[in-house]
């Protein structure tokens, strides 16, 4: 269902044709990393640390070496000490030191999973026979995975040389507390002083993984001119480059990283872990190296969300008048610094518009996998812990939930908590659609069959989304067709968004633009696939470069007709004199004439758009619980979410659903389960994911405000729909049982004891 605002407005967007790859996809023909077969191509494997934290005293490698059919065995001696450099990559930053130690550790293990050791060898099972000889003597330490207890005094110290931050100011000594910022607006104490109701709760979510099906994997070659070649399955060939790079201690140019089909990120495959020890492997062995990681490790050694630890309060008036709110957040970082705790406090009273707010957010260094990008990285937390107090309130207020968010509701022109001014969005009209939908209006009966009941909840979230740096070339070729060149690798169908996009300006089909993802020598530097940035910022440029194409072929039509330029205007694909209404040609027909007015027409565009402009999602959930048993089944769930405008609706609808579903999963089950400061359920069968069978058709809405910052008003899709999700589970769940769970998963366990502690 969308609520369209562009219907009719374009001959190409907002239609649903066959993705371009769609066939090499489901014919097995696309190229993934584990596809990868080089002449002299050897197989490599890890070898991890069993201990959450420990001093590494020794490394002995002989008896790896000496099996038969291994060509190097390397540790982190064999890397150069990378500079303490740090770098963005879109979503996140990398400091050079800790990237390379935590590929490769030093003279201590942090997490289970630090790899300590790699080799090289024949096939991977010489390979694994070898890693297995590599004798380590460790030191056991005492390790501290929760976050709470890494900030007490006398804790374990994850990095003994991390100088930590307090509101700018230094901490003396050894420290876990990475940073505290702070945002404040208005005057925090008045505001609460105003109100007539303050509801002050707090809140606890598990370290999750995005769950992507492909693991991680690499490929390298270093070749006697020193230059390196990487086959990968990366969110950005650029960020990848400049992280070997800058791991290795060499110049960007050096290193050529060639993207593969992706298997899945989510966020989890901007960092890289398994590059640049193949290259040095590579290197020792003057032969390519494969690297595939295992899905244990996976789960245990790539970065998941961050948990978290989270104190909200709210104050308002008994209009339901927010007066002031007031949020701590705390993440776990991992082993190194870099939680997205920032991203949260961006985000986290964004829905609203509050008078005199205070955000504070801490980065916790734990004895855990260093923590990485979830789409909307940070903002599903904050959002639980928001969304379920609001919730609270406006149980004890009386109101209708809709009703009491739109009264507060974050519009064009309110000041968002840390300082940007929204500009337009579809806070609103989201929240309208939701009140009309035929879920919010359809009643549930709230005892469902065998004695189980029933509840729904509601909640909304917000996404600031993001530009950065795009290229884009389009290449005419004499029958018509065009080719076009982008960095952006692709995940979620980005090929046809962008093609869609460079044929609605030259007003032909789709599907005669072939769209080709290349390497980083073969187009502009182009960020990272993230942060809902690919449709905005790369389409940005892929609209310029069509425009760039238009423009030269306009200069062809004057030559070819001998006339001004000025004579010559462009509309639905075909190019004619103003004056001569004789003189016009098509698209097609124009092409065809490339060779005698001049040659080949490649249209280019490099682009750093800054109007990225927020986006908003509504969701609304049925539940249905088992009161002897505690589980819980999501029976209904509708997203109403503001794309701008839906280029593809078909991939947009898949956005919106596959992020609920993960956020359903983050909900109901999904977590790191410990057991000695170790996780404990590192595998698919353990680790509990929703699949088909666990959840209903997500049912979808889709309203377009469009983005006055693009040509065709995208806004990024792929990140606000996993917001809300947790908290609006959370609230049915306290809608059928009285219950308000604070803690995630929102397991059987957690309900059963919760129920019990009702009485």
């Amino acid at each position: 269902m969308t609520t369209e605002t562009t219907k009719g407005k374009y001959n190409v967007i907002g239609t649903r044709p066959i993705r371009h790859d769609g066939y090499d996809k489901v014919t097995g023909r696309a190229i993934y990393g584990a596809d990868i077969k080089l002449p002299g191509l050897l197989q490599g494997a890890v070898l991890r640390s069993p201990h959450a934290h420990a001093r590494i005293k020794s490394i002995d490698t002989g008896p790896a070496k000496a099996v038969p059919g291994v060509y190097a065995v390397i540790t982190g001696a064999d890397f150069p000490g990378a500079h303490d450099t740090l770098v963005d990559l879109g979503e996140g930053a990398v400091n050079f030191r800790y990237a390379s130690n935590n590929i490769m550790a030093g003279d201590k293990v942090l997490y289970k999973g630090h790899p300590v050791a790699a080799v090289a060898a024949v096939d991977k099972n010489t390979a694994l026979e070898a890693a297995a000889l590599i004798k380590v003597d460790y030191e056991v330490l005492k390790s501290v995975t929760d976050l709470m207890e890494a900030l007490k005094p006398g804790a374990p110290i994850v990095l003994e040389d991390l100088e930590g931050q307090d509101l700018g100011e230094k901490i003396d000594g050894p420290t876990n507390q990475a940073n505290h910022i702070r945002h404040d607006f208005g005057d925090i104490e008045k505001g609460f002083a105003e109100a007539d109701l303050v509801i002050e709760r707090e809140f606890t979510t598990a370290m999750v993984h995005q769950g992507y099906i492909e693991p991680h994997n690499a490929t390298a070659t270093w070749d006697e001119e020193g230059r390196i070649t990487i086959w990968t399955s990366t969110q950005g060939s650029f960020p990848t480059r400049r992280q070997v790079a800058g791991i290795l201690q060499l110049p960007d140019s050096v290193v050529k990283v060639i993207p593969l089909e992706i298997g899945g990120g989510f966020g989890g495959k901007i960092p890289s872990y398994l590059e640049a020890v193949a290259a040095i492997l590579s290197r020792e062995t003057g032969r390519p190296v494969k690297l595939l990681m295992e899905r244990s490790a996976v789960f245990e050694a790539t970065g998941p969300t961050p948990g978290s630890w989270m104190s909200a309060k709210v104050g308002v008036k008994n209009d339901g008048t927010i007066t002031a709110a007031y949020a701590d957040i705390r993440f776990e970082a991992g082993a190194y610094p870099g939680s997205p705790v920032g991203a949260a406090m961006m985000c986290v009273f964004s829905c609203y518009d509050i008078p005199n707010t205070r955000i504070d957010g801490y980065d916790v260094v734990v004895n855990r996998p260093k923590t990485a990008a979830y789409r909307a990285p940070g903002t599903t937390q904050a959002a639980f812990a928001v969304e379920t107090v609001v919730d609270e309130i406006i149980e004890k207020l009386g109101m209708d939930p809709i009703e009491f968010r739109l009264k507060n509701a974050a519009k064009e022109g309110t000041r968002r908590a840390d300082g940007p001014i929204h500009p337009l969005i579809g806070n609103i009209e989201t929240l309208e659609a939701a009140k009309a939908s035929p879920h919010w209006n359809t009643s549930l009966k709230k005892n469902g069959p065998d004695g189980k009941l029933r509840g729904r909840g509601i909640a909304s979230g917000y996404w600031f989304n993001i530009g950065l740096k795009s290229a884009v070339t389009i290449a005419v070729n004499e029958d018509g067709t065009v080719a076009l060149t982008e960095g952006s690798t692709d995940i979620g169908g980005s090929r046809a968004s962008i093609a869609m996009m460079a044929a609605e300006v030259l007003g032909i089909p789709v599907e005669d633009v072939r769209p080709h993802v290349a390497d980083t020598e073969g187009i502009g530097y182009t960020d990272v696939t993230g942060g809902s940035r690919t449709t905005y910022a790369t389409g940005y440029a892929s609209h310029d470069a069509a425009q760039d194409v238009v423009s030269q072929l306009r200069e062809r039509a004057a030559r070819l007709w001998d006339v001004d330029l000025d004579e010559i205007e462009f509309a639905n694909g075909n190019y004619q004199s103003k004056s001569d209404p004789e003189l016009r040609l098509s698209h097609k027909e124009l092409s065809s004439k490339l060779g005698s007015t001049g040659g080949p027409v490649v249209g280019s565009a490099s682009v750093d758009p800054e109007g990225a402009g927020g986006a908003f999602s509504t969701q609304i959930a049925d539940v249905e619980i088992d009161p002897e048993t505690g589980k819980t089944d999501v029976i209904r769930y509708t997203i109403v979410q503001d794309v701008g405008t839906a280029i593809h609706p078909a991939y947009v609808e898949g956005q919106m659903q596959g992020a609920v579903v993960q956020g359903i999963g983050w909900g109901l089950n999904e977590e790191y389960f410990m057991n000695d400061d170790v996780m404990v359920n590192s595998s698919f069968l353990d680790y509990r994911m929703p699949t088909t069978y666990d959840l209903p058709q997500i049912e979808t809405i889709i309203v377009e405000v469009p983005n006055p910052g693009h040509p065709f008003g995208v806004r990024g899709v792929g990140e606000v729909p996993i917001v809300p999700p947790v908290a609006t589970i959370a609230n049915a769940i306290h809608d059928a049982l009285g219950i308000r769970l604070r803690e995630s998963p929102m397991n059987p366990g957690r309900i059963l004891t919760a129920l019990d502690d009702k009485g």
